[in-house]
């Protein structure tokens, strides 16, 4: 008796989670996301900075400053950084997490070797992790299988 052979899967099925959100929530986020973690950030390095004095104007001029960087930045690398191969992607974000770490050690008037180390072990940590979450959820082909 014969059986039929069984047919080569031609393209491995991707499994997607079901996108609920609209695109205009989507096109919200996109903008609100930075915004929100720019003045958050900002009011930190603020703070930082003040040492627990009054706040002045030019304390203002920082955060806002601070905060407008940070979000341009973020805005950049988290709309063009999925477009890297896995080890550049983390690394990129590894590199962000690791100044923006060590920039607000900086401002709390620790040393250079406190906030160099700061950035460095933040900077390390979210590579690996990062590296790791996109290794595991990208196929070897490069398809993403999230």
């Amino acid at each position: 008796m014969a059986h039929a052979a069984p047919a080569p899967r031609r393209m491995a099925r991707q499994r997607r989670r079901p996108d609920v959100f609209s695109a205009r929530t989507h096109s919200a986020v996109n903008v609100a996301l930075p915004v929100a973690l720019g003045l958050l950030y900002g009011l930190w390095a603020a703070t930082n900075r003040r040492f627990g004095g009054p706040i002045t104007g030019w304390n203002v001029l920082f955060g806002f400053v601070t905060a407008l960087v940070f979000a341009v930045v973020f805005a950049v690398l988290w709309r063009l950084s999925p477009r890297l191969g896995r080890g550049p992607h983390a690394l990129a974000w590894g590199v962000f997490a690791g100044c923006a770490a060590g920039f607000l050690v900086s401002q709390s008037n620790l040393s250079v070797y406190s906030s160099a180390g700061v950035g460095l072990v933040t900077g390390a940590g979210i590579l690996l992790i990062n590296f790791y979450r996109f290794y595991s959820r990208e196929d070897p082909m490069g398809l993403d299988r999230a």
